[in-house]
């Protein structure tokens, strides 16, 4: 719909500004709605004296019409050219007030074109002219920092806004947080935390809840100054009004991080029972949480379901875990059934020494033997001593002495200490007792059970 060129002269500024914040790359976060939120409150300006109103003569405005056609065509080309045409002309637009509406029209062109460097060659024209009218001249410095922010030039665009920021007399949150983001980009963090910390004080004396984003650039700010405890009350009003798992998992983090254990375990089971847990490392380190708090059962069953459904590779590792786990909440059955799938996958002979210590305490004693045996051969035990030790008193069990007299002073060759030397030397001298009674009173013809390892 066509508006008149004189109307459209009066409202250019507005309508070119409002232009470019909506239709700037959206994928820019700098650039946003944020001003024309704040045009719909008509300002004040401070040099409130009365001052003559600019106008445009009938031939320039005659120029501008033609050029206004084609604008709204969108022949973006054809009106760049008019315009270049008239600015080069000294008799057709040749006040400096209309060398300023020229200089706006070129700018919004330059945008629509996605040209930002000529677009902010011509707003700072529009600056720069001694024809610009105070109020225009501050609606384009705003524009030209977004212009510089997308262009990732902040140095000029703080230089800007904070020229904008002198001016202004209404000063919304969405601008604080604009030159918050600016200054955090600078490195300039005390000045950044400051800034959104007024828009977010800004929203809440109206009693409107600060936006989610203030409160993630708040948060970012005081993680980097390593202030865990406010970071922690930031999360916990993220999650209460803009509730996402990912601002669980954070906070289950820096639960952590404080060594609130029990508030971290609770986030995670929070997080873990609405299936948002869906990485290994995530899985596995919940499982590790519910082993530090001693409920052994409740890590085996996450494992356990975390390789059912594919987030936990089977690896050795894992699977000692597991076996780690279920031997801890005394399920013996299931903790040989993890751990002889972790042996299999195993580079040394550690699970099967562990593997040995459990079918001793389930009371088989061959298997015991065996896996100590397998251990041995393997190598790499860590407690070579101890293995050995097991493998004596399955052959005790076993009714094998004489091997059981070899298994303990193996273990007595590979203790390090006193205190480790105690049991293989008790055992030995156990087993020649035993060992020797019972040959007696196969001597005199009892039937007594002969080694049964094999």
């Amino acid at each position: 719909m066509k508006f008149c060129v004189i109307r459209f002269l009066i409202l250019v500024s507005a309508f070119a500004l409002s232009c470019v914040i909506s239709v700037v790359r959206p994928e820019f976060s700098f650039v946003s709605s944020v001003y024309s939120e704040d045009k719909k409150t008509e300002k004040k300006y401070k040099d409130v004296q009365t001052r003559k109103r600019e106008s445009v003569g009938a031939k320039c405005a005659k120029a501008l019409e033609k050029i206004q056609v084609t604008l709204e065509e969108e022949l973006w080309a054809e009106s760049l050219k008019a315009l270049q045409d008239v600015e080069a002309s000294s008799k057709t637009c040749k006040s400096d007030y209309e060398q300023t509406q020229i200089w706006q029209f070129s700018a919004y062109v330059y945008f629509s074109l996605d040209d930002f460097p000529n677009a902010i060659k011509a707003y700072l024209k529009v600056v720069e002219g001694i024809g610009t009218p105070p109020e225009v001249r501050l609606d384009v410095r705003y524009t030209l920092a977004q212009l510089y922010a997308a262009e990732e030039d902040y140095k000029n665009a703080a230089f800007q806004l904070e020229a904008w920021l002198a001016e202004a007399t209404i000063i919304g949150a969405d601008q604080r947080y604009f030159m918050a983001q600016i200054y955090y980009q600078l490195e300039r963090k005390a000045d950044a935390l400051v800034a959104v910390e007024m828009a977010i004080a800004d929203q809440e004396s109206k009693g409107i809840l600060p936006k989610e984003r203030f409160w993630g650039l708040q948060r970012v700010l005081y993680y980097e100054k390593s202030d865990y405890p406010t970071v922690i009350k930031i999360l916990e009003k993220l999650v209460k009004h803009y509730p996402k798992w990912t601002y669980w998992k954070q906070l289950g983090g820096m639960y952590g991080e404080r060594e609130r254990e029990m508030d971290r375990l609770v986030s995670t089971e929070l997080i873990y029972l609405n299936d948002q847990l869906n990485k290994e490392s995530e899985v596995m380190s919940m499982a590790y949480m519910y082993l530090g708090a001693e409920v052994p059962y409740r890590a085996a069953k996450i494992i356990n379901k975390g390789m059912q459904d594919g987030y936990v590779e089977r690896s050795s590792k894992n699977l000692e875990v597991l076996g780690t786990a279920w031997y801890q909440a005394r399920d013996l059955d299931s903790a040989v059934s993890a751990l002889e799938a972790a042996s299999e996958k195993a580079d040394t002979g550690n699970l099967q020494a562990r593997l040995a210590g459990i079918y001793l305490d389930l009371g088989r004693d061959k298997d015991a033997y065996r896996a100590a045996t397998r251990a041995s051969r393997k190598g790499g035990v860590k407690r070579p001593d101890t293995n050995y030790l097991v493998m004596g008193n399955a052959l005790v069990n076993l009714n094998c002495f004489n091997d059981a007299i070899s298994a303990f002073k193996k273990s007595l060759k590979n203790a390090k200490d006193k205190k480790a030397m105690k049991y293989p030397r008790q055992w030995i001298k156990f087993s020649e007792s035993e060992g020797s009674r019972l040959q007696k009173l196969r001597d005199v013809g009892l039937k007594i059970r002969a080694c049964g390892k094999a």
